[in-house]
């Protein structure tokens, strides 16, 4: 239920399914705690397609295994592809009545808000584990190397996990 209805009220994309995703796969089922689902985006958006499909496929394979891939893929990609097909048949009918154009509109701010309270969550969460100015200076960081240099986040994310691993190999290595 949690990868179906995120798929029917997930408008706007994939950053609008992220939110919806986690109020039930966190808060309402506890499959995941905020950390893990955290790092799961986190790791998702290193790996290429729709960032709804990888979660759905990943957390229903965590929770139930293979048939839980399954069922989570198919509860969150058919009834999608079923509504997207029928609105978007009417919307492009009805596009230029007034109504139908600022509902269309109306639609992006909310995005923003559910965007901005996840974007808090993951600034606490980075607080918690790195505490304030650790996690600022790697906000500031990606935010510069992502906006300003415009380099890819699977190349930001690949980075912090190698400054991450090789100093962790590097320990084992001289122990053994």
């Amino acid at each position: 239920m949690a990868f179906f209805r995120a798929g029917m009220l997930g408008f706007g994309g994939g950053p609008a399914v992220i939110p919806i995703m986690q109020r039930d796969v966190v808060d309402r089922y506890g499959w995941l705690t905020d950390e893990e689902y955290g790092d799961t985006i986190a790791l998702s958006n290193t790996m290429p397609g729709p960032i709804a499909t990888k979660l759905a496929g990943y957390i229903g394979y965590r929770v139930a295994g293979l048939r839980g891939c399954l069922i989570a893929l198919v509860a969150s990609i058919v009834p999608t592809v079923v509504l997207m097909i029928l609105l978007l048949g009417i919307l492009q009918n009805y596009k230029d009545v007034p109504w139908v154009a600022n509902m269309s509109s109306a639609v992006v701010p909310v995005v923003a808000v559910m965007l901005g309270v996840l974007t808090w969550n993951f600034v606490r969460q980075s607080e918690k584990a790195l505490g304030w100015s650790r996690a600022i200076l790697l906000i500031l960081v990606s935010v510069v190397l992502l906006e300003v240099l415009g380099i890819h986040p699977a190349f930001l994310i690949a980075g912090l996990i190698l400054m991450v691993l090789v100093p962790f190999i590097k320990r084992t290595v001289k122990k053994t």
